[in-house]
């Protein structure tokens, strides 16, 4: 039986939305709110949406980062906004930054959101909650691939699986967030080998990183033997021969590595894809929400952001709405059960 949350499995929907008039990107303000207001309070001050500001809750160099930079450029390129700045706010699986959107006073801000994020809510029993917070839209969809340095002894997932059964810690794995994505393929793979969920934290070496770019860093120099993240954040070092991809977490094989066989392929009843989306500060105006739906909209329907998905290797995953709530919803139900299921949170 496969452990792979329904959810991830969905047929995606695109949510169809209405064109907003003038009127509504009025009730969104292009600066910070005044001194004492709050995210949700309405102002008499009218401005129309010339710029957004985008936050991505990690250090430079992995997927929400890549994310919140090509959106940046797209919106920009596209004269949707005159400017859409990135900050990158690390830590904690992102929940560092989630929490300073907690605290965010201008409706103009979007922070990149996802699965990673869900996990790590429940892994650090996080305080500040994504239900808290105001969801705009799901973007993308991306396969998590599972690699080694090139010199590496393991030739295939088995081999790297079986010696992580048989030698527990002696084995490191990297990936992102602790309770992510990364770390969820990582339980659920040994959970298909047949090791009890109860004992995955102590023969699971996982080391998290707050960025792609420092799992990267940890491969090429050998000072771990695995990585996991998205095909994105791997592919140029695939490529480039500097690391050897052993399978992907999609139910099919993927453009970026279509030689690369699926987890299916290598005998394991696992899949797992990374979904992205992102949320606006919690409380602001319904006028507040329509403008940046419509704005997300606008990128998602341009020339430049088909580029980027194929660019890129994500899959348009496209929703807003009730039906990104609906699926948000759903998310967190599954993603916490699983991570009872592999023994990763308390039940």
């Amino acid at each position: 039986m496969s452990a792979t949350p329904t959810h991830l499995r969905r047929t995606v929907v695109r949510g169809a939305i209405a064109s907003v008039g003038v009127v509504a990107m009025l009730g969104l303000a292009a600066c910070t709110s005044p001194a004492g207001g709050s995210a949700g309070e309405e102002t008499d001050a009218a401005a129309s949406l010339e710029s957004v500001n985008l936050i991505a809750p990690a250090d430079p160099g992995g997927g929400w980062d890549q994310t919140a930079r090509a959106m940046s450029q797209v919106l920009t390129d596209e004269d949707l906004v005159g400017s859409a700045p990135v900050e990158n706010i690390g830590g904690a699986g992102g929940t560092v930054g989630l929490a300073s959107l907690a605290n965010e006073k201008d409706p103009a801000t979007l922070m990149v959101t996802g699965l990673v994020m869900v996990g790590a809510v429940e892994t650090n029993a996080s305080d500040v909650r994504i239900e808290d917070m105001t969801p705009i839209a799901k973007l993308t969809e991306e396969a998590l691939v599972l690699v080694v340095p090139a010199s590496s002894p393991y030739e295939t997932t088995e081999d790297l699986v079986d010696a992580i059964v048989e030698e527990g810690a002696a084995i490191s794995v990297t990936g992102g967030s602790a309770g992510g994505a990364d770390h969820i393929l990582a339980g659920m793979l040994l959970t298909e080998a047949g090791v009890d969920p109860a004992d995955i934290p102590s023969t699971l070496n996982y080391i998290p990183n707050s960025g792609g770019g420092e799992a990267v860093t940890m491969l090429l120099g050998n000072t771990v033997q695995a990585g996991i993240s998205g095909v994105g954040e791997f592919v140029e070092q695939i490529e480039a021969g500097e690391l050897r991809a052993l399978a992907v977490s999609s139910p099919e094989p993927v453009e970026l590595l279509p030689d690369t066989p699926t987890l299916i392929d290598e005998g394991y009843d696992v899949t797992l894809t990374n979904w992205r989306g992102l949320l606006a500060p919690a409380g602001v105006s319904d006028a507040d929400i329509e403008a940046l739906t419509t704005l997300v909209t606008e990128m998602h329907d341009s020339e430049g952001w088909t580029a980027t998905l194929e660019e890129k290797g994500w899959a348009d995953a496209f929703l807003t709405g009730e039906d990104f709530q609906s699926f948000l919803d759903g998310s967190i139900a599954e993603v916490t059960q699983t991570l009872q299921t592999i023994g990763l949170v308390a039940s």
